[in-house]
């Protein structure tokens, strides 16, 4: 992890008129590998900022390109973007998901399958809908905008128990998001 503008006033690139939580912030910071982040930071003037924040721009477009996500002229496009990410979720919960009569069973092995149609399916699903709704937030009105952040807390209390495995339940899925983008 490297900074744009370093972390302090005697660094590379450095700006004394950051904040020490603005250096630390998300937007000043880009990953490099070692090689490359010794290499910035020992020839400051061959790589400015603004140069380093062009590679973060790059890099971030070209991830979105890789995932799909699109900034929408309107609703009904982001909303035919997301409702099949949706769709194929409903139908695997409601498929495989924990309340299903075999998962009360457990030598059926429903656990298992819930939990790797989680991995596979769910959780990359609702990332894909998380990034294209960051991506539209222009489209979306107030109260959309907290099914959002619902969801957000949603797809992080299902990672939390899938991929890292805490012992906890997660939050439900926010009925608004059945509907979003939808009027």
């Amino acid at each position: 992890m490297a900074h744009v503008f370093a972390a302090n006033d005697d660094g590379p690139r450095a700006n004394p008129e950051l904040s020490k939580e603005e250096r630390g912030a998300f937007e000043n910071l880009i990953l490099l590998c070692a090689i490359c982040h010794t290499m910035i930071d020992k020839a400051p003037d061959a790589f400015p900022d603004t140069r380093i924040l062009e590679w973060k721009r790059e890099h971030a477009k070209k991830l979105a390109a890789v995932f799909g996500v699109t900034k929408f002229p309107d609703r009904a496009a982001a909303r035919e973007a997301i409702a099949p990410l949706l769709a194929k979720n409903h139908a695997i919960f409601s498929q495989y998901g924990p309340h299903i009569e075999a998962a009360r069973d457990p030598e059926s092995g429903a656990a298992e399958t819930w939990r790797r149609k989680m991995l596979t399916g769910i959780l990359p699903n609702n990332n894909r809908v998380l990034a294209q709704l960051d991506a539209n937030r222009h489209l979306l009105s107030e109260e959309e905008l907290k099914t959002v952040e619902a969801f957000r807390q949603h797809v992080d209390d299902l990672e939390a128990v899938h991929i890292g495995g805490a012992n906890e339940d997660a939050s439900c899925f926010p009925a608004g998001m059945q509907t979003i983008l939808e009027k």
